[in-house]
């Protein structure tokens, strides 16, 4: 991104991930335009997570370049890209299961606060006074995913699986990010569920101003929220394009449906 604030927030250049003797993401290029709502789909197996966890640090490229705002962060540890302006929320939920929904949003703020350990220890006035803010700005974090008040002090473990999920990106919220990765958001949501999240992703690119990547199985959800989608296989980037132009692309189709299913619908007209 240049001085002036164009051009794409995060940009991935030529990424390439080998494990031993396996190459899981194979001279990938990808860019996220500021202020975008963006998706990263794919067959099981074809290197999307793997991708996400190159973008956030926690695996290291073999080959390529990620840059943030202009600011290259290949080799930038994870809690450092956080501080940047990257959250991420996980396929598998990753919450303090005997900590309380406040209180493991509280910890999404860890990057943004001031006291160090001999702070903590004391407490005096001012670090008294920086935990009372964290723990106002988690319960309206808490209240902006819509997580009533009742369950703020429940612990994550009793809460449900789709309170669960809205307790997780509130704490990625509460790091304040400029771009948010979502892993899997709508997993174990029925219908109803992953309809609200869409509207919420929109709601956060609206009114807070995030860019956001999203990987996702529900196409549904994928093709009603996307602006730009870019597809891989087997670790290769297949396909990219606005929705439609990618749900109708033969190589999108064959990779999800098989070869002799792809052929079959064009005969006959479904694609």
């Amino acid at each position: 991104m240049s001085a002036d604030g164009t051009g794409p927030i995060l940009a991935a250049e030529a990424i390439t991930k080998q494990f031993g003797g396996l190459t899981a993401v194979n001279d990938v290029s990808f860019a996220i335009p500021r202020g975008a709502i963006v998706s990263l789909i794919g067959p099981n197996g074809a290197g999307k997570t793997t991708f996400f966890n190159i973008l956030t640090g926690l695996y290291k490229p073999t080959l390529g370049r990620v840059r943030f705002e202009g600011k290259d962060i290949t080799a930038v540890r994870p809690d450092k890209i956080m501080a940047l302006g990257i959250a991420r929320t996980f396929q598998n939920i990753r919450l303090f299961g005997t900590m309380t929904a406040l209180e493991n949003v509280m910890v999404g703020q860890h990057a943004r606060m001031k006291a160090g350990l001999f702070g903590s220890i004391l407490r005096p006035p001012r670090v008294r006074r920086e935990e009372q803010r964290v723990r106002d700005k988690a319960a309206e974090a808490l209240e902006y995913v819509g997580l009533r008040s009742a369950l703020h002090e429940q612990l994550a473990t009793n809460l449900s699986y789709g309170d669960q999920r809205r307790v997780e990106i509130a704490r990625a919220l509460a790091s304040d990010p400029k771009l948010l990765l979502l892993d899997e958001p709508t997993a174990g949501m029925n219908p109803q569920e992953s309809e609200d999240l869409t509207r919420f992703m929109e709601r956060l690119r609206d009114e807070l101003g995030l860019s956001i990547l999203l990987i996702e199985h529900d196409m549904k959800v994928v093709m009603g929220v996307s602006e730009h989608v870019t597809v891989l296989d087997h670790g290769e980037k297949i396909s990219e394009g606005d929705a439609q132009t990618v749900r109708t692309d033969p190589l999108v189709v064959e990779a999800y449906l098989g070869k002799q299913e792809a052929e079959r619908q064009r005969q006959g007209g479904v694609v």
